[in-house]
């Protein structure tokens, strides 16, 4: 018995000091890419002039902080090539423009020149339909009690729309996402969908409706399916690498990631009831 005890004993001094050992998880660095986030974004009853594009660079799994790209220049053309500059806010990786006019149906080039590559990209802004009416439905969701949020708008008839609805409420610190057409439902009224377990009376959510192109829907639903199979753990390896619109015209293998993208938008902000 005393031997037994002793064997117990060592037994479980090994298994403690097992776990107290610090596993060192080597991971593979690539180097770094541009990463653009050029959403231009013409809000309903205002003038658009005011518009910002961020520029960082992709990083290590376990950094904390997302590195700013700085002294780039950028700016966008219209088909009359007008030229719209976007000035460097210093320190903050943030290159803002304030006399941009966005026009319907109009075809715009990104251009950003950075460390002797020059990346563009090209992109038509597409017009959205005014949200109508929102509607509240307390239960909602799988179970039956969650609250699920319905945002109206009228699609036009006879013309292919694309649109996205970016939800984003005071208790989560991620938008989530409604991408969809009108293949099925033309000339119709149309919504998006929003619901949260944690959601409750008294918190708000901020809606936006933006008309989006065919090829951003596309890129966005691949981004989402994507985002949606990746398990696995944290050390999981996505199954693609997403790749936008943006061009390296200097060296194609060293491209961006991002999107350039041009909406009109509706906005509406609604207190949970």
């Amino acid at each position: 018995m005393k031997l037994y005890k002793i064997l117990v004993f060592l037994a479980l001094t090994i298994f403690t000091t097992s776990c107290e050992e610090v596993i060192d998880v080597k991971l593979d660095t690539a180097s770094p890419q541009l990463v653009v986030n050029a959403s231009i974004e013409w809000q309903k009853g205002t003038l658009g002039n005011k518009q910002k594009i961020k520029l960082t660079t992709t990083t290590g799994y376990f950094n904390t902080t997302i590195p700013k790209v700085y002294g780039a220049t950028v700016f966008i053309t219209n088909s009359n090539n007008v030229i719209f500059n976007f000035t460097e806010t210093p320190n903050t990786g943030e290159y803002v423009c304030t006399n941009f006019v966005p026009v319907w149906d109009e075809a715009y080039t990104l251009t950003i020149n950075l460390n002797g590559q020059t990346y563009t990209a090209s992109e038509t802004l597409k017009s959205v339909s005014s949200i109508t009416n929102i509607s509240q439905n307390n239960k909602g969701g799988f179970t039956g009690d969650q609250i699920e949020i319905k945002s109206f708008f009228n699609d036009p008839p006879n013309v292919d729309n694309y649109y996205m609805f970016r939800f984003k409420s005071n208790i989560t610190t991620i938008p989530s996402y409604d991408i969809f057409d009108d293949g099925f439902t033309q000339g119709n009224e149309n919504f998006g969908l929003y619901n949260n377990e944690d959601l409750k009376s008294g918190d708000n959510l901020d809606l936006t409706l933006y008309g989006i192109s065919k090829r951003y829907f596309e890129y966005m639903r691949k981004l989402t399916a994507v985002a949606g199979s990746s398990s696995g753990g944290p050390f999981a390896t996505p199954p693609a690498t997403v790749r936008g619109n943006i061009v390296n015209q200097t060296n194609a293998k060293n491209f961006a990631l991002g999107y350039f993208t041009l909406s009109e938008t509706d906005y509406r902000n609604y207190p949970i009831q």
